[in-house]
């Protein structure tokens, strides 16, 4: 029996909607599986990232300058997803979607196991590179993938990323709290090498599972001519012999990787905002949705720019401003980053619940993009009345503001993962998907930047601004909801 994808799932009777997991389709457990193992790693490692560069030796670490640091960490967190773009291309003209989502989790295992085993700066930067490109290749195919379980009209698609996102949120609840405790009970090393064991159970989990996923995954939409293999991978070496000349002269150092990636970024989505925009295998509607995603693009960017400064900034202020001090027993830094997926794990099924029930009647997107982005800014206004002085601020508080982060998050990324999917060009599926992480990416890149600007012993003018700037991001949007709606030429 053949299967259309998006309609029905493998192994579901004609004309019935696959509803085998939680209403939604089968595969999707399998997706939520793997993708909870590669979170749990990835977060894991990234919970005890920047201390580890910062920490001084005798406390086993580096001894990183604290802007470089954060720098660093946020240079590293934009090339994630930056490498979306190699991951989607691999997708569309090499391998399928499903194969390089395969792949690149064995590259993030690599990348672990790198950390974990090379001391010094050489371990790090083999395995945050690794850790990279194989992330890249995750991320991109596995959105894709959920976005193949479902028709274009299909009202569960928001509710089905929801779920797919509390996947994502479990893992990343765990793997703070394991290398956290790993990292401060054996060591750093320790830590890193329970992100790369999280990894290998993934790819476990996706091996046995891999098979129900509709054919059309495993199809390779645009196969790469041989007459275009060796241009390719002339590229791809001038591209690393670049790369490397740069950081021989200097021009590209730990201090200023950040705003490398950020201008690589904004290179890379100016170029593939003009292929969607100009290729001749675009219709008119398609090309009316792309425009679309534009305002909405430079939001997502404004709104990541400060979450992901959960693994800086946030960072930082809990190591030297939060009471983590319980009964003469120090909570280690790295939990601090469980409390937002403990609130996502816990208000995903609420939002997925409430998106379903609404059904049409749901705000459209632009506005919960909106909605996002004020609750974001609202975020870092709450800094402000917090007491000063070192370990002074009370856990409860912090988490108090990480449940509004949690709220904004809920609005916009989830969601943004889905209409990646809904607005994409029938010929740029994937590389849509690509094109929505260059905006997670660009905004992860310019928190590194930003972080470096953060003084935690005057930080009202740091916490003020960046949250009055996406406050008016935010509201920005909700004004112009109807013009991007009808850009959008029936997506809702």
């Amino acid at each position: 029996m053949s299967t259309r994808v998006g309609d029905q799932a493998p192994g579901s009777p004609d004309g019935e909607l696959d509803r085998g997991f939680f209403g939604q389709p089968r595969p999707l457990a399998n997706l939520f599986g793997v993708e909870m193992w590669e979170r749990f790693s990835f977060y894991g490692m990234q919970g005890i990232l920047l201390i580890y560069l910062y920490y001084s030796a005798d406390q086993g670490g580096l001894g990183i300058d604290q802007a470089t640091a954060t720098g660093i960490v946020g240079a590293y967190g934009g090339a994630v997803y930056l490498a979306t773009i190699l991951g989607a291309w691999l997708a569309d003209r090499v391998l399928g979607p499903e194969r390089t989502l395969f792949y690149a989790a064995c590259v993030v295992m690599f990348g672990h196991i790198a950390l974990s085993l090379i001391p010094g700066l050489a371990g790090v930067g083999v395995g945050l590179c690794l850790i990279a490109l194989g992330s890249g290749g995750v991320k991109a195919n596995a959105t894709s993938l959920v976005g193949s379980l479902y028709a274009e009209d299909d009202e569960r698609r928001d509710a089905g990323f929801s779920l797919f996102y509390m996947g994502i949120n479990i893992g990343a609840f765990a793997g703070p709290l394991l290398t956290g405790w790993f990292q401060k009970n054996e060591g750093f090393h320790w830590g890193f090498g329970l992100a790369a064991v999280g990894m290998f159970l993934g790819l476990v989990q996706y091996s046995i599972g891999r098979h129900r996923l509709p054919d059309a995954t495993r199809v390779v939409p645009d196969p790469l001519a041989a007459s275009e293999r060796i241009r390719y991978a002339g590229a791809l070496v001038v591209a690393v012999v670049v790369v490397v000349a740069l950081l021989l002269v200097g021009l590209m150092n730990a201090g200023n990787l950040s705003d490398w990636v950020a201008w690589i970024t904004a290179a890379a989505a100016l170029a593939y905002f003009t292929l969607l925009l100009t290729s001749s295998h675009v219709t008119a509607v398609e090309r009316s949705r792309v425009w679309s995603f534009v305002p909405l693009f430079i939001t997502n960017a404004v709104f990541w720019s400060l979450y992901q400064q959960q693994f800086t900034v946030v960072t930082i202020y809990s190591d030297e401003r939060v009471d983590r001090d319980f009964f003469g027993w120090e909570m280690p830094v790295s939990w601090v980053q469980s409390i937002n997926p403990v609130f996502i794990i816990a208000l995903a099924p609420v939002f997925a619940a409430a998106w379903t029930r609404l059904g049409p009647r749901q705000p459209s997107t632009p506005v919960k993009f909106g909605i996002g982005t004020v609750l974001m800014g609202l975020a870092f206004l709450m800094f402000l009345p917090m007491p000063t002085g070192a370990n002074t601020v009370s856990l409860w508080a912090l988490a108090g503001i990480l449940l509004v982060f949690t709220l904004a998050e809920l609005f916009i990324s989830p969601v943004g993962l889905s209409l990646s999917t809904k607005l994409a060009p029938a010929s740029y599926r994937t590389q849509m998907v690509a094109l929505y992480f260059l905006s997670v990416a660009l905004g992860t890149a310019m928190s590194g930047r930003l972080a470096e600007y953060y003084d935690p012993n005057d930080e009202t003018a740091y916490f003020l601004v960046i949250g009055l700037v996406a406050i008016g991001v935010g509201a920005l949007v909700l004004l112009f909801t109807r013009p991007i709606r009808t850009l959008m030429a029936g997506v809702h």
